[in-house]
């Protein structure tokens, strides 16, 4: 079973990510699904969707947890019987979770792709990133703040927020792999982390 990578985000923080290698039945073996559960990924129509959802119990095995110790709440906010912080990520061949001990995380994992630059209008100043003349690291770039947008909208796990007005993100070098983010809403701003990973053509984003 390919876990892919385990990262240390902080003292109280730690993400895990899978390479989806397998099929839906070789993930389905060994693990247990509440009754819920298995109508929700009986009634996907993708195979991907599929295999990004059971491949998250996988993970979940991998930290001492069961499909039964998966909660959501009315925005589809995932929470742990245990008390614990929780964040869930899947794209086509990825997923990832991260598990706090403390505090609200989010994690995001998104594919490199051109398409991103026909929406950064929407969720970040796009004037600010006129100056890197290189398109690959453009895209690498605008994905890392969408990922970092992502995982900060996780976190506050409500259906209010708007990247653009709503969500920053400190600039950053590719080579320190760490950031910060805000959450500027009803008066109040929150700072978080935020630490990314680039892999295989995709981004991993975790907010803590």
């Amino acid at each position: 079973m390919p876990l892919y990578k385990t990262l240390t985000v902080n003292n109280h923080a730690k993400a895990l990510i899978w390479k989806i290698e397998e099929s839906f039945e070789q993930l389905s073996n060994g693990v247990s699904l509440t009754k819920g559960n298995q109508q929700r990924v009986n009634g996907m129509k993708s195979d991907l969707h599929q295999r990004g959802f059971m491949s998250v119990r996988h993970l979940l095995k991998e930290v001492g947890y069961t499909d039964d110790d998966l909660l959501y709440d009315g925005y589809g906010k995932p929470h742990l019987k245990d008390g614990k912080f929780i964040s869930i990520t899947h794209s086509f061949t990825f997923s990832a979770i991260i598990i706090s001990d403390t505090q609200p995380v989010g994690i995001d994992i998104e594919m490199q792709r051109d398409k991103i630059l026909k929406i950064a209008h929407k969720f970040t100043p796009i004037e600010e990133y006129k100056s890197i003349a290189n398109h690959d690291a453009l895209v690498s770039k605008l994905t890392i703040v969408w990922g970092a947008k992502e995982s900060l909208y996780k976190i506050y796990g409500k259906k209010k927020l708007r990247f653009l007005e709503n969500i920053y993100i400190e600039d950053f070098s590719f080579e320190t792999n760490v950031t910060t983010g805000k959450i500027l809403y009803e008066g109040q701003t929150s700072e978080y982390d935020i630490h990314f990973l680039e892999m295989e053509g995709f981004t991993c984003v975790c907010a803590c």
